[in-house]
């Protein structure tokens, strides 16, 4: 019996707009980023999963928690399903970085899941901590639904190493996590399947 993994990246919040990295800062969410939060409810109220799950942090947290009010689940968060921490790259653009930190920021441009910001994570140890969260629910879900309400940049990471993609080129593969968009896996036992990657809540059946 195949389980289902819904991963869904928070609502839109005040730092997106400018590109700024968020990864263990607690950013808010913007009214646009609430009404995401509310489309994902409504989409959850016709779906029903058996199971929600969210990171701590509270972008994660609030989107969730909407979803929790329209469906009644029960809702928990997990700290290990956090972003991957960009320690000085904090709230930095890219640009921001390079200027500060020029030879770090080139090192993570080159291979950004083992060569972490300065005083940041390397995202291979991030993926390593959400995997074995991941395989929990997944177990516990059994044969069921999950929706797992995440992080841009941890999510592509690991899609990567669950599918044996060099987690280096996650930009180039999966360019983009929309917000509140959903990415659909089925799991037998440890083997992954991609039913679906970034589709618009919107538009989901």
């Amino acid at each position: 019996m195949s389980t289902t993994l819904i991963m869904v990246r928070h609502g839109e919040t005040v730092w997106h707009g400018e590109h700024r990295y968020a990864g263990s800062s607690d950013v808010a969410l913007t009214e646009r980023g609430m009404q995401q939060a509310e489309e994902l409810a409504e989409w959850a109220s016709r779906h029903r999963p058996d199971v929600l799950v969210s990171s701590a942090l509270s972008r994660a947290w609030l989107t969730a928690d909407a979803v929790a009010k329209a469906t009644g689940l029960e809702h928990w968060t997990e700290k290990d399903l956090g972003e991957v921490d960009f320690g000085k790259g904090e709230g930095l653009t890219l640009d921001e970085l390079a200027e500060k930190y020029p030879d770090a920021a080139a090192a993570f441009v080159a291979a950004p899941a083992q060569s972490p910001m300065p005083s940041g994570e390397p995202g291979a140890i991030a993926v390593a901590r959400a995997l074995k969260v991941l395989a929990r629910i997944i177990r516990d879900t059994d044969g069921g639904a999950a929706l797992v309400v995440g992080h841009g940049t941890l999510m592509r990471l690991v899609m990567c190493t669950l599918f044996s993609i060099d987690p280096n080129l996650y930009r180039d593969v999966f360019p983009e996590i929309g917000n509140c968009a959903l990415t659909t896996l089925s799991f037998e036992g440890d083997k992954a399947s991609l039913l679906s990657f970034n589709v618009p809540v919107a538009n989901a059946r």
